[in-house]
């Protein structure tokens, strides 16, 4: 077997719609195209989404957000398997964090202080990249990967400093 790239990762959660708002005004992903599973939820993409699922060459999303029914949970359940849906709050288990390769952080900043989003930010200079830290609503961490060329002088100072 040989491994390509990360295809997707998916997010369950009890709160589709907050996860939709955060991750289409925050991270700037579009909603598309997305089976009819027998449970709720929504396929994240980035840039335009394929008309449809037959036409899409292989790009079915990359984030795929997964709806926990409390009134109807058994879809998701033979879907994907059970998980109790009290570990889901608060809690991403054994998964630390997800990286996105990105640019244009003046503007992504600007997206989480009218979202009212917390963020952390650091620059690895020995990598080029400056990071930005936030956390989605279900408390997955997403580490934003930015060039170095986009961290504020201060930190640029401070890193080649240290």
């Amino acid at each position: 077997m040989e491994i390509k790239r990360i295809d997707h990762y998916s997010i369950r959660t009890l709160d589709v719609e907050a996860s939709r708002k955060f991750y289409t005004e925050i991270i700037g992903l579009t909603v598309g195209p997305r089976p009819a599973f027998p449970f709720p939820g929504l396929w994240l993409y980035n840039g335009k989404p394929p008309a449809d699922l037959d036409h899409a060459g292989g790009n079915y999303g990359i984030v795929h957000v997964m709806g926990v029914d409390p009134d109807d949970p058994q879809g998701l359940i033979d879907t994907v398997g059970y998980r109790d849906p009290d570990t889901l709050k608060g809690s991403t288990g054994a998964l630390d964090h997800i990286a996105l390769a990105v640019t244009g952080r003046a503007a992504m900043l600007e997206r989480c202080r009218s979202g009212n989003v917390s963020f952390f930010e650091r620059t690895v200079p020995t990598l080029g990249l400056h990071q930005v830290f936030i956390k989605d609503p279900n408390g997955v961490t997403i580490e934003l990967n930015f060039p170095a060329s986009e961290a504020p002088q201060a930190q640029n100072t401070a890193a080649a400093a240290a």
